[in-house]
């Protein structure tokens, strides 16, 4: 490998406060949801993860039950952060989460207190880190009273084991009164992980954004590609060796000739930006004033660098985004 790292990673990124804190994150993070695994290549990941960072990308996002198998995303990054990022650890972002289901029994999933720490005192394990920049609860749980689970998160804070707080998947309403505890334990919530994408846009129609803003809390959106239709690959159909392929008749469905029509017109229209349907669909979630940070996911290499191209046109016109509007109107 080359020369690690680059002297002139942080010449181009471009980094946005997030929130009301002090942080500042860059406009594309990395996420080691998928590829990251014990079932991918250790070297390939490996080489993603350094060329994010070379790259000025200083954010990397996990969860405990990320790989597969569960576990395994985090065991890879400890491994990369051993071999090449600890003398650089000042420099990262790393974040992880807690909140789906992790392992047997009742402890093991949602929002109990005892499964929010224990989970994190494992992740820091597999990391082979003191603590972790950013701590999440994954998703809401129906039945663990809020205060029980902001007050794991301002534990997880308060004791070193984490620097900041955040929240997952939770809407408008919810996000407002976790705030509200968090507040008044004395540990803001730092940041919200929506799932936000050209085809998923609840978060601007049902009054989440406007709640981050209102209440100071940045916005990392997941899913920016909707899981990989807002690219070329599938234009043509499913190729029978993607992950798609894999996933079954539930993804498949979502393929259907109405979607992959709307989808060839965001192509075309993205061609005329000078831009491939993935790059403008990383540009139009940076386009929203909540968005801090837009999370990628890439499998090797080249697709880092594909998505940072999505950073030279992030401007859109009134009448492109009617034309963007007009396309995916039912």
């Amino acid at each position: 490998m080359s020369d690690f790292p680059s002297p002139s990673r942080y010449d181009n990124m471009v980094y946005r406060r997030c929130g009301k804190s002090g942080i500042k994150l860059p406009l594309l993070s990395l996420g080691l949801w998928h590829n990251f695994g014990g079932d991918d290549v250790f070297e390939m990941g490996r080489a993603t993860v350094r060329t994010a960072f070379d790259h000025g990308i200083t954010h990397l996002d996990l969860a405990n039950n990320y790989g597969p198998p569960p576990g395994s995303a985090e065991e890879t990054l400890g491994r990369i952060l051993a071999l090449d990022l600890a003398p650089y650890r000042d420099e990262l972002i790393i974040s992880t989460k807690a909140g789906y289901d992790m392992w047997p029994g009742p402890y093991g999933d949602f929002g109990s207190r005892k499964y929010l720490v224990a989970s994190l005192d494992q992740s820091l394990e597999r990391l082979g880190l003191d603590y972790v920049d950013i701590f999440y609860h994954h998703r809401p749980d129906p039945d663990t009273p809020l205060e029980e689970t902001m007050g794991a998160l301002d534990f997880a804070v308060r004791s070193g084991r984490a620097l900041y707080a955040g929240i997952s998947n939770y809407p408008a309403e919810q996000s407002k009164e976790a705030a509200r505890i968090l507040r008044d334990l004395g540990t803001p919530c730092l940041i919200h992980q929506p799932k936000y994408n050209l085809l998923t846009r609840q978060p601007e129609e049902n009054g989440l954004f406007d709640t981050l803003q209102e209440e100071g809390i940045g916005c990392i959106a997941f899913s920016i590609l909707n899981g990989g239709m807002l690219t070329d690959k599938y234009l043509d159909g499913i190729p029978a060796d993607s992950r798609a392929a894999r996933l079954g008749d539930s993804f498949k469905s979502r393929l259907g000739d109405e979607a992959i029509g709307k989808v060839r017109q965001l192509n075309d229209h993205a061609h005329t930006r000078g831009q491939t349907l993935a790059q403008m669909a990383i540009a139009w979630v940076l386009r929203q004033e909540a968005v801090t940070t837009a999370l990628c996911g890439a499998s090797r290499p080249e697709q880092i660098e594909d998505s940072l191209k999505a950073l030279d046109n992030l401007d859109f016109t009134e009448e492109e985004l009617q034309v963007i509007d007009a396309i995916l109107a039912p």
